[in-house]
Formats: C-alpha cells, sequence, structure tokens
C-alpha cells in the first residue's frame, strides 16, 4: 500500500506532444472516439512546481496559480474540475491546499497543446503525491481526465491512445508507450514548430471536440483513422518515412478540413500557414528531403524531418519560412524522453 505524502514540494517538467494521427471527437468521460498517435516532444514542455499540504478538516481544494509569475485566476475551475474527475480515486485532492507555478516554453493556447503538457505535470505532482508517480498506465489513466492529448505525454519518443488494431494493450483509458515499436529514424526525428501566431485561438479544442458531436463526415473520419493507425503501426517499426509522411499531411489537412465542416464552421489556418505548407512541398519536392508538415488545432506548423538533414532543413527555415513566422519565432524541437522530476524552479 502506497504512502500518501502529506505536505511538501515537487517540481516536474513535462513535454507536449505532436499528434500524427489526430484524436479530435469524444464521448463519456475524456474517452476517445477514434485512436491516436503522437511523438513526444522535448522543448515544447511545461515545468511546474507545487508547494502543497493536506488539511483533513476540508471538504475543498485551495488552489493558487501562476503561469511566468502572473496569477491566473481563469485555470482554477480546470484544476477544479480535474480534481472533482480524480477525487473518487484520491480522496485526498479535495483536502489539498496547493500553490502551482508553471512556465511554459512556447506560447499558451495556440495551438501547440499546452493542455497536454501542463496536465500531464500535474497529473505526476498528483501521483507522486499519492506515491505512483513510477507507474505511467496510471499516471497516463490521470492526465487524461484533465486532457485526452495529457495521457500521451507520459512516455518517452511516441504513445497510442485508443483501442487501435496493430498495437497491443492499446485501451481508451489511458495511453501506452509506444517506442518499442519504433524505428530508431523516429526516435531521433526533429519537429520544427514555426509559430505563424501565437495569440489564444479563436475556438478552444474542447469546443472542437463538442462540435464533432453533429459533424456529419465524423463517422468516416473515424473510421479513416482507425485505418491509418493499422498503417502506421507497420510503418513506424519499418521507418518508412515517405509513408508516415503522407499519413501526417492527411491528417493534418483532415483535421482542419473537420473543423470547416462543423455547425458552426471555423477556420484556424492563417495566410502564412498555407504559404509554409506550399513551402514545405515544394522543397520536399526540389531536394528529395523528406520534411513533412502537421498541425495541432492551430495555425502554427510542425515540420518534422530526419535528424541527418538537420542543417538542410535549417537552412530551409531561415531563408524560405521565418517571414511567415511572428516576429520569426520558431522553437527547435526533437522527439524526446518524456517527463522528468527535476529541482529547477
Amino acid at each position: 500500500m502506497t504512502q500518501i505524502s502529506t505536505e511538501g514540494a515537487t517540481t516536474w517538467q513535462s513535454p507536449s506532444n505532436i499528434a500524427i494521427v489526430k484524436y479530435w471527437g469524444k464521448r463519456g468521460l475524456q474517452l476517445p472516439e477514434n485512436p491516436s498517435f503522437s511523438l513526444t516532444l522535448s522543448a515544447a514542455h511545461t515545468r511546474t512546481t507545487a508547494e502543497y499540504r493536506i488539511v483533513p478538516d476540508k471538504q475543498k481544494p485551495q488552489i493558487d496559480i501562476t503561469l511566468d509569475g502572473k496569477e491566473q485566476p481563469g485555470f482554477i475551475p480546470k484544476i477544479e474540475q480535474f480534481f472533482s474527475r480524480i477525487s473518487d480515486s484520491y480522496p485526498f485532492v479535495r483536502q489539498l491546499e496547493i500553490s502551482l507555478r508553471t512556465h511554459n516554453s512556447f506560447p499558451h493556447s495556440s495551438g501547440i497543446a499546452s493542455s497536454a503538457s501542463a496536465m500531464s505535470a500535474l497529473a505526476l505532482i498528483i501521483c507522486e503525491i499519492a506515491g505512483v508517480s513510477g507507474d505511467l498506465q496510471e499516471v497516463s489513466r490521470v492526465a487524461r481526465l484533465g486532457s485526452g492529448s495529457a495521457c500521451r505525454s507520459v512516455f518517452p519518443y511516441g504513445a497510442v491512445w485508443g483501442k487501435a488494431n496493430g498495437f497491443s494493450g492499446t485501451k481508451d483509458t489511458w495511453a501506452v508507450g509506444a517506442g518499442d515499436r519504433m524505428h530508431d529514424v523516429f526516435k531521433s526525428m526533429r519537429d520544427a514548430i514555426l509559430i505563424v501566431k501565437s495569440g489564444e485561438k479563436s475556438v478552444s479544442s474542447s469546443a472542437g471536440h463538442g462540435l464533432m458531436k453533429h459533424n456529419p463526415y465524423a463517422q468516416t473520419r473515424y473510421r479513416l483513422a482507425g485505418e491509418r493507425m493499422q498503417v502506421l503501426s507497420e510503418v513506424l517499426h519499418a521507418g518508412d518515412l515517405e509513408t508516415f509522411g503522407a499519413i501526417c499531411e492527411r491528417e493534418a489537412l483532415e483535421l482542419h478540413a473537420l473543423m470547416m465542416c462543423s455547425d458552426p464552421p471555423y477556420l484556424l489556418v492563417e495566410p502564412g500557414t498555407v504559404a509554409m505548407i506550399r513551402k514545405i512541398q515544394a522543397f520536399r519536392e526540389d531536394t528529395g528531403i523528406q520534411a513533412y508538415f502537421t498541425l495541432d488545432a492551430g495555425p502554427n506548423i510542425h515540420l518534422l524531418y530526419p535528424d541527418q538533414d538537420k542543417s538542410e532543413v535549417r537552412e530551409f527555415i531561415e531563408n524560405d519560412l521565418l517571414a511567415y513566422c511572428e516576429n520569426g519565432q520558431w522553437i527547435d524541437d526533437e522527439v524526446g524522453t518524456g517527463p522528468e522530476k527535476t529541482d529547477q524552479r
């Protein structure tokens, strides 16, 4: 039986992830309508320090939170909702007095999965208090109840969430690590995150998931995602970059097409997004370098490419793509090894 820590301080750094096959549409309590696969990132992360104590006679948690030193009372309802969802498993969260100091290495709410990194970091903190932070399956389950995509961020290299043909042990209730199925070319893949727009997006991911309930193409989308996951299981093992890239780009465009077909429809891509997509496609055709784009639920481009082509792709970014980035902003990222407990605060 694990021992609950009644007071203390701890810091966890947890990465964002970039979905290759997208999670878009949910049912019940944060359960996915289709399976998804993501690459775990490294430079794009959230670092959260928690100072806490459990007060036995409390019936409601007391939460304070700052982001980069600025108080964020608007975040508290989401954390309270998360604590409510996990309170049957971890009743002590009702009695927590907790102060959270958090830092993102990338723009918040701009479509770079800040909820995945933030909620997985918080899940790790709660699981550490409960004495189970070493159980990644449990951490993933807990993280899912804060943000669906967060359940994938706790694993090194890559993760699968949702029942998927071709991957063993997959569940809707937590993600499973896929690193043991990934060819080395994918474990060392780089991701240039090109910031077209850093401001908060006009439609949140939560709202977008909700709009899938009445999207006329929803069932077709869920079927295609399942079929692509089965293909991807072989692609990852074989190191087939060309098929990987084709799936990557189709999924990105399909995700945003679904947004445009929602009721009401909405558009998150910007002119700079489209311009960069065309530049990337031309660069690949001209050079033969297997660099592929994807997008999350926002306007910013993830340019995925093998580590061996780093110098050529960086030159391409600097010469052809930075003009479309807000203030020339981009993040030089790569596939990473997952969260870490750290002394850095």
